[in-house]
């Protein structure tokens, strides 16, 4: 019989505890796994949460009816605090000695394990949370976050799905499922996880930005311009969302105002090659020679730098056959081109955008503007506070 390795067995017991965990919570309120953490067969797994963005424990009971455990919960925040991340797992570790059913302190110590890049950990930490408190949405979404670090696109799917079982109105574990679904190609899905994170939360730039893109490769090109717009209200610095919306306004026959957004995008990145090299696509067939020479020569310049030389080339031969064309001044308008694509004829240079770039995780910590997967706590309000015992 083959060896398996202790990591990739976790993975699989893992996988079929979300897998069970969420058919059977399907249309239930009551706590979920209390039968299957019953057996002695359960792996036990050292724990932690984390929390995700506006999420607030409220008081209901006293963080541990022991002294001591309480005591120690409230140095780790201290020194979590106080970013002593040694000094703070210690009294964690310390708290759930005296009470293992210390919730806020498994939330920590997750935290901790995942800015230490400790993943493994981490998803043990937020299993045990759950087996603590199975109606636990935070750890669901904490879970999913590591899975989705991890690679374990379908199982973070399902996390972050159990997450909204228990709480349906959280607009970044949305977030989060859309980008998610996005990557595992499932588009659909994706658009109406983003379409909620946006109805709950609309001045989430992101959310914007990553449904303008999924509208764009589902093919709806006027939804996606809107929803790029949208995007640039709240984040007007955007040079991607500037770049792939002047892209779908030439493919669009909207012409002189692709030209007047890929300069847009210009200003916020003036290295940016791929926007010279389609503002030099759509000058052209506009008929600009002058300009489309300018812009594209400056394309082939910042290729050249990046050390992009095929890219470059391609660019260089592109010119060659636009100079021999000059004289007869007489391009066909069609649409803006992309970096990737050499035309077939200098007469029609044709365009098939693809969306540069996928905003990353976003948590409460960070701004939409640099989402990234750091944790977040949420601390007592008192040495009375619970986190979700």
């Amino acid at each position: 019989m083959p060896l398996v390795s202790k990591k990739s067995q976790s993975h699989q017991w893992l996988r079929w505890f979300l897998k069970v965990a969420f058919y059977r919570s399907r249309g239930q309120q009551k706590p979920l796994f209390r039968l299957l953490f019953a057996s002695s067969v359960f792996l036990v797994l050292a724990g932690t949460i984390i929390n995700y963005p506006g999420s607030k424990l409220l008081a209901q009971k006293p963080i541990s009816q022991d002294l001591e455990a309480a005591s120690f919960f409230q140095q780790g925040v201290m020194r979590y605090n106080r970013n002593d991340l040694q000094g703070a797992e210690y009294a964690f570790r310390q708290a759930l000695q005296k009470d293992s059913n210390v919730s806020a302190a498994r939330n920590y110590l997750g935290n901790i394990c995942l800015q230490q890049n400790r993943l493994d950990e981490a998803v043990q930490e937020y299993a045990e949370a759950i087996k603590v408190n199975p109606n636990f949405s935070e750890a669901y979404y904490n879970l999913g976050l590591v899975l989705h670090r991890q690679g374990e696109k379908q199982a973070a799917i399902t996390a972050y799905r159990q997450s909204l079982v228990i709480n349906p109105t959280n607009p970044t574990t949305l977030y989060n499922l859309g980008l998610v679904l996005y990557e595992q190609g499932q588009l659909q899905e994706a658009i109406a996880a983003y379409q909620q994170a946006i109805n709950l939360d609309n001045s989430n730039a992101n959310a914007y930005f990553n449904l303008a893109i999924a509208l764009q490769e589902q093919g709806n090109i006027e939804m996606a311009i809107a929803t790029y717009r949208q995007a640039l209200q709240l984040n007007p610095k955007n040079a991607t969302a500037y770049n792939n919306m002047a892209s779908l306004l030439a493919i669009h026959g909207q012409p002189a105002e692709a030209i007047s957004v890929y300069r847009q995008a210009i200003r916020q990145n003036p290295k940016n090659a791929s926007v010279y090299y389609n503002l030099g696509v759509t000058l052209y067939n506009q008929g600009d020679i002058k300009k489309a020479n300018g812009a594209l020569k400056r394309a082939h310049n910042e290729y050249r730098q990046q050390g992009n030389i095929e890219q470059a080339e391609k660019i260089e031969q592109l010119m060659q056959q636009i100079a021999q064309k000059k004289e007869q001044q007489q391009p066909q308008v069609n649409q803006a081109a992309t970096p990737s694509q050499t035309p077939e004829s200098t007469n029609k240079l044709e365009q098939t955008p693809v969306p540069e770039t996928q905003n990353q995780l976003e948590t409460p910590s960070e701004t939409p503007a640099s989402p990234s997967d750091v944790p977040v706590s949420v601390e007592p309000q008192s040495s009375s506070t619970s986190s979700g015992q």
